[in-house]
């Protein structure tokens, strides 16, 4: 096995002669900023996934923040989702100064709990607090899709609108349904680890032609629509603020890259899903660890299976079975480390960050299920570019570390 020496990185992209080329050719044409690559970027990510309307952006915050905007949050409204997610999720309800409410996780998936979902809502009515319910941001935590029929139906129900947190879920699918297809708006992530790049960047989908003209128009500082022409044969030197907008919009640079990506994302998938099952099979015997898997969707009680879903697979999440084990989790990281195996914890529950303690008064006790998970998660490097032999370095050194430090059962 190798040392640290030869560190196997938690997670690479995937950047190859396409990539490159595309970024030279954006270069050569001397137009940097939002151009026609972005436009182009959009069009095809649009027929993609078979939405109406494609946004691009610097980043799935931005794409969050104006999705919430664009909905019409205000000061004192309340946005429900999970606390198990990163921080941008519940950072952008604060910046239209409204409220985040948090719904503890299922413990399998660690997707949003669509029961308690409804107990919070139940909860909220009868205060007479329902009017101030306005959204719903389900996570797709690590690329494996929220329960969405019921998310969806419970919203309907309540009158509230649902902005999902995809920046994991690209490409997945629930119920033979593409994420970025089902709920009102749905806001992915191209950072450099996600399961495609443009270095930093997101990407906004709806089929709202309202809300679409409206983020476009916030994306660049409130300008009129496709302001970026006036600086071509097509454009003209005059434009008007019509809002108070933000600079988010993405450059012809990093939509040179999500040109070339998205036309491997589907091949970048099916490597991912090849690993992960190489994983579970290494690793499915293992007492002392729970692995992550694909739950059938609509189970009935004599058995019969519908539809799965279709994991992106952005992250492979362990979970250790602690109680068979004399080392922590914090100490199985810090083994895998000096065996030169890079890792991750996704995530820290936001409720308990000071920030939310402060503000909110939560304690760890307050979403028992993300604290315990929390407390016994790692995520193990999975990405298109890890060779066979990086795959079997993570089983070999996992595995070691589990046989060496098993307690004896009596």
């Amino acid at each position: 096995m190798k040392g640290i020496n030869d560190f196997l990185q938690f997670s690479l992209p995937t950047i190859e002669r396409e990539e490159i080329e595309e970024v030279l050719d954006t270069l050569k044409s001397g137009w940097l900023t939002t151009g026609s690559k972005v436009k182009k970027f959009e069009n095809e990510f649009a027929k993609y996934i078979g939405c109406k309307h494609a946004i691009a952006v610097n980043s799935c915050t931005a794409a969050l923040h104006l999705a919430l905007e664009a909905v019409g949050i205000k000061k004192g409204d309340e946005i429900i989702t999970s606390p198990m997610t990163f921080a941008a999720t519940a950072e952008i309800v604060h910046y239209l100064q409204a409220k985040v409410l948090f719904v503890d996780v299922e413990s399998d998936t660690m997707n949003m709990d669509v029961n308690k979902l409804e107990g919070l809502i139940k909860r909220k009515c009868r205060n007479g607090r329902k009017r101030k319910l306005k959204a719903i941001i389900p996570v797709h935590y690590g690329g494996y899709p929220c329960e969405m029929d019921s998310i969806m139906g419970i919203a309907r129900k309540h009158d509230l609108k649902v902005i999902e947190d995809a920046a994991h879920a690209f490409p997945a699918y629930y119920k033979e349904r593409i994420i970025g297809t089902i709920g009102d708006i749905t806001c992915f992530s191209f950072y450099a680890t996600k399961t495609i790049t443009t270095g930093e960047g997101g990407m906004i989908a709806t089929d709202r032609d309202e809300w679409a003209e409206r983020m476009r128009i916030m994306s660049l500082h409130g300008i009129t629509k496709d302001a970026w022409k006036r600086y071509t044969s097509e454009g003209n030197w005059y434009y008007e603020i019509v809002a108070p907008g933000y600079k988010y919009n993405l450059t012809d640079i990093a939509a040179a890259l999500g040109i070339a990506q998205l036309r491997k994302a589907e091949d970048f998938w099916k490597r991912r899903n090849q690993i992960a099952e190489i994983y579970k099979n290494a690793f499915k015997d293992l007492e002392e660890i729970e692995i992550p898997g694909v739950k059938k969707i609509g189970e009935s009680v004599e058995g019969s299976i519908f539809d799965q879903v279709r994991h992106s697979w952005h992250l492979y999440v362990i979970k250790l079975n602690l109680e068979r084990l004399s080392i922590d989790r914090n100490g199985f990281i810090d083994e895998l480390k000096k065996k030169g195996i890079g890792t991750s914890v996704h995530f820290i529950p936001l409720h308990i960050h000071p920030y939310y303690r402060e503000t909110y008064g939560y304690k760890p006790s307050d979403f028992p299920v993300s604290y315990k998970n929390y407390k016994r998660i790692i995520s193990l490097p999975l990405y298109p570019k890890m060779a066979a032999e990086d795959v079997n370095r993570v089983i070999e050194a996992v595995t070691d570390i589990v046989v060496k430090n098993r307690k004896t059962r009596l």
